[in-house]
């Protein structure tokens, strides 16, 4: 028998079942675009996130498929006369009479040639479906409308660099294989439209900092205090700029030099914090368990943690602190109106030199809006009616300066605020420092509030952390000696 017959017979053997026959009809029309795309993808690693999910999320299953259907429909769903295919009599037969063995030896050649080839795509298609789920782009942007906040949030953070599962899942098996199984939740609940809004923070689901974080920062090494320079810009006709300037005693987790000490004596292996917490995220903390190294514990408790405690449904969730304890939005971060139009006005995307800018900037990204595109376009038709009406001359002069500021307003606006998945400002809170009412962050447990029964309580003090050397100054001191300009 010739290599044509053998092929022949080869296909002619699958013709015989319908379900074979269907999926190698699949196999044949998926395997060129699978191919062509995943070689594609590997030399110049496209990003749209949409193409590739009509290839691994589409695609490559139905190659799959029809691959599985072949060998389901060649074994199981034959014709009658093909019944005795697995019996005693019939393997004896092929393999006592010399043209039936020589023909099934070259069948079996041409199944293990061909399956040699469907493996190696198999295998080309896992490997470049992994990579593909765990991308940015797939988590960030794949489901856009639900994701579109935090890939927002995340694209103008300082972690921008670091892909999501570096974070959410870190290395290992079990983590591995739990996101998975959280993931296929996830995209049931966005196909059936049950994921809430705004999506939930995750504070429950993370892996311990030490496994994620600390992959980069280690608190133990730090060292020293940091000078902390911001600026800022008043709501007057000159959107004066002013400085906070503060001493931020970051402090070490225990360097090679003294122990713990700072703001990263929180997170040192030898005080091993706890506490309570009766909320969702964790704002409410009732009572926290400080343990020292030589085993002696604090307890420090509120005047009502019993009653909260009790009261509760998570009966005071209990756990030790970490770096995302304060760091509790490091890649998705969503600023104050006032700190996103102070940063785009320092970054020069909003021209100071337009006189109120700042106020009339406030007030309008501040309104409510019902959708992003009703923002957009009503706060750009007011800052213009408004500039207009006001400073005629000026738009006449300097047109380019209205128009940058309302660019700059509007995106300032579109990076913290989403109508669509009711993202507000202030719905997500952010714990590193305190913010100005002095409620959130450090004074969820630095409030004089907590007692242990010796009579001890965790200071409300300002300079435990930092040291105020200029509040909204326009010219401090300070900086004019570091500057030299004494």
């Amino acid at each position: 028998m010739g290599q044509f017959d053998m092929v022949k017979d080869f296909f002619l053997g699958i013709s015989r079942s319908r379900v074979s026959l269907i999926g190698g009809m699949i196999v044949t029309i998926t395997t060129p675009f699978l191919l062509a795309y995943m070689l594609a993808d590997t030399i110049w690693h496209i990003k749209n996130p949409y193409f590739g999910a009509a290839v691994y999320l589409a695609l490559g299953p139905f190659f799959l498929g029809g691959l599985a259907m072949i060998f389901v429909g060649a074994f199981f769903f034959r014709g009658d006369r093909d019944v005795h295919l697995f019996t005693l009599q019939y393997l004896r037969k092929y393999f006592t009479e010399p043209e039936l063995f020589g023909r099934l030896r070259k069948n079996v050649f041409l199944i293990v040639l061909l399956t040699s080839v469907n493996f190696a795509v198999f295998s080309m298609f896992i490997y470049r479906a992994y990579h593909y789920m765990e991308s940015t782009q797939f988590c960030g942007q794949f489901c856009h409308t639900v994701m579109n906040p935090e890939h927002t949030a995340y694209e103008n953070s300082p972690h921008s660099r670091v892909s999501c599962v570096e974070c959410h899942i870190g290395a290992g098996a079990d983590w591995f294989v739990k996101s998975k199984i959280s993931g296929a939740r996830q995209l049931l609940a966005v196909a059936a439209s049950t994921y809430p809004t705004p999506i939930t923070t995750p504070v429950h689901g993370l892996r311990p900092a030490r496994e994620t974080c600390e992959e980069c920062h280690r608190p133990e090494l730090f060292h020293g205090d940091k000078l902390s320079v911001t600026k800022r810009f008043l709501p007057d006709e000159a959107n004066t700029q002013v400085h906070d300037v503060l001493l931020m005693k970051i402090g070490s987790a225990g360097d090679r030099v003294q122990s713990s000490h700072g703001i990263h004596w929180h997170v040192a292996p030898e005080n091993k914090i706890t506490y309570r917490s009766t909320d969702h995220t964790r704002m409410v903390i009732p009572e926290i368990i400080l343990t020292e190294a030589d085993g002696r514990q604090t307890v420090f408790r509120t005047e009502d943690a019993d009653e909260l405690l009790n009261e509760t449904a998570l009966k005071g969730e209990m756990r030790e602190m970490d770096c995302i304890d304060c760091h509790n939005r490091p890649s998705h971060i969503y600023l104050t109106p006032d700190d996103a139009l102070d940063r785009k006005l320092a970054e020069g995307d909003i021209p100071a030199e337009l006189p109120f800018i700042k106020r009339q900037a406030i007030e309008l990204i501040t309104a409510s809006y019902e959708t992003a595109d009703q923002a957009r376009a009503t706060i750009t038709a007011k800052l213009n009616a408004w500039y207009r009406d006001k400073y005629p001359e000026l738009v006449t002069v300097k047109p380019n300066l209205l128009e940058a500021a309302v660019q700059g307003v509007v995106a300032a606006y579109s990076e913290n605020v989403f109508p669509a998945m009711k993202v507000e400002w202030g719905t997500y809170t952010n714990h590193i420092s305190h913010g100005p009412d002095f409620y959130i962050g450090c004074f969820r447990c630095h409030d004089d509030l907590h007692e242990s029964p010796e009579g001890k309580t965790i200071s409300a003090d300002c300079n435990t952390c930092h040291t105020l050397l200029a509040i909204e100054e326009e010219e401090p001191k300070i900086l004019q000696a570091l500057q030299g300009r004494n």
